[in-house]
């Protein structure tokens, strides 16, 4: 054997684990010197032979990776899926709420909306690219730890996703999740007239006006209850042309005197503001226009939402089942 094999070995080796190098260079030096007296007995030189069988191994990092049965790509086929499941989880719920949240604590501090809105992008993109990270990082390790982890998170039947329910568009999962929001809603309105403890200005200040007790709060409870009946009533009968009208009361109920508060300056108590430090001066023309556009949007979209799975639901109820074909 040359230096040339010598290296080869050594490059190859040097990324083995220390108990596992002896017996690999003695195999690897043994097939290497077969493939070079394989060559020679067809006439080639001796050196031009070596060269030849080392080519034909290829990289020596790969060699020792097939080995140790070890992946060279970052995350394989093994952890890839649920890797991809993970990530795009975290994306959708863990980014958008970060993001919500600091933009709202950067408007409560007092903030420009300019400031605000770049401050939230700024944190938005440092945690895309930690989850992306770190997320990555935990999954590559695994990769390339011992093992029949992957049997864990193998995908079996009991995985897959259940029908939608036609008959009942909203699904007792809807049903919780409007429930619990518009109970905590209530819980907020009612809360806030002793203070906000997690806002620091707002410890003992209410932020709503104090005197919209003598109506519009109550008036507004009551249209919670209401949208939790109107709720209940979506689960048990499903979206129909009756409900859409209702719905579309329910917003106009809430949208309509809201925004007016909201715009008389009759919503948000004085001394909130002023605790706060609030900027209306000057961003005022900027936030009050933002504040209505998106309550409004959020209002019609809902309205629309109704009618598209009414009319889905009209279209699947008028489907013939199997048993009718």
């Amino acid at each position: 054997m040359t230096t040339l094999t010598d290296r080869y070995v050594w490059a190859a080796a040097r990324t083995l684990p220390e108990a596992q190098r002896a017996e690999f260079e003695r195999e690897l030096r043994e097939r290497i010197g077969d493939a070079t007296d394989a060559l020679v007995e067809t006439g080639r030189a001796p050196a031009d032979a070596e060269r030849m069988a080392l080519v034909e191994l290829g990289d020596p990092a790969a060699l020792a990776a097939s080995y140790v049965d070890r992946p060279l790509q970052l995350i394989g086929p093994r952890y890839y899926l649920v890797w991809w499941r993970l990530l795009k989880l975290l994306y959708s719920v863990v980014l958008p709420i970060s993001v919500g949240a600091v933009l709202l604590a950067q408007l409560l501090s007092g903030d420009g909306v300019g400031d605000a809105i770049g401050n939230a992008i700024g944190v938005g993109l440092s945690i895309a690219v930690n989850l992306g990270f770190w997320t990555t990082l935990v999954f590559a390790l695994l990769e390339r730890s011992p093992g029949k982890g992957a049997a864990d998170l193998a995908w079996t039947p009991d995985m897959l996703p259940a029908l939608p329910e036609l008959s009942r568009p909203g699904r007792r999962g809807e049903l919780i999740g409007s429930l619990v929001f518009l109970g905590l809603f209530a819980l907020v309105i009612v809360w806030q007239h002793f203070g906000l403890p997690w806002v620091g200005a707002l410890e003992t200040t209410p932020l709503l006006d104090p005197g919209l007790w003598s109506f519009w709060i109550p008036y507004f409870l009551v249209l919670i209850v209401l949208e939790m009946l109107f709720a209940v009533a979506i689960y048990v009968w499903g979206w129909n042309w009756w409900l859409v009208a209702a719905n579309l009361v329910l917003n106009v109920a809430f949208v309509v005197p809201a925004v007016w508060l909201f715009t008389t300056g009759q919503l948000i108590n004085p001394e909130a503001l002023d605790v706060m430090g609030w900027p209306w001066g000057d961003a005022g023309d900027v936030i009050v226009p933002i504040v209505v556009v998106v309550v409004i949007g959020v209002a019609v979209w809902d309205v629309i939402d109704g009618v598209i799975k009414t009319v889905r639901g009209s279209r699947a109820g008028a489907m013939p089942t199997l048993g009718r074909i």
